[in-house]
């Protein structure tokens, strides 16, 4: 069981409270995981990624393992302890300004 941490504002867009919890089989990637909360919540598509490029969204980063992994891979398999859950994946807003 893949855990995901998502913003609040996302949360209240797809109408949840909590952790999401997804089942993905190896390997658990940053794409795969996007593509399982797209698939469960359709309110979500198009917020996390832009819905023709399916780039992520240039305000929100992805964290596994307290590690920012925004910028690598989707590809890239997530942290073993990301993959079984014992740490969560999270999509977290990120603000600018100065």
């Amino acid at each position: 069981m893949i855990r995901v941490i998502l913003p609040a504002h996302l949360r209240r867009l797809a109408n949840l409270s909590g952790e999401v919890h997804l089942d993905l089989s190896p390997p658990v990637t940053p794409r795969r995981i996007v593509d399982e909360i797209e698939r469960l919540y359709p309110a979500l598509r198009g917020t996390i990624r832009d819905a023709h490029t399916r780039q992520r969204r240039p305000y929100l980063r992805f964290f596994a393992c307290r590690e920012d992994v925004s910028f690598a891979d989707p590809d890239q398999p997530v942290a073993p302890p990301v993959a079984t859950g014992e740490e969560p994946f999270i999509i977290l807003g990120a603000i600018a300004g100065g």
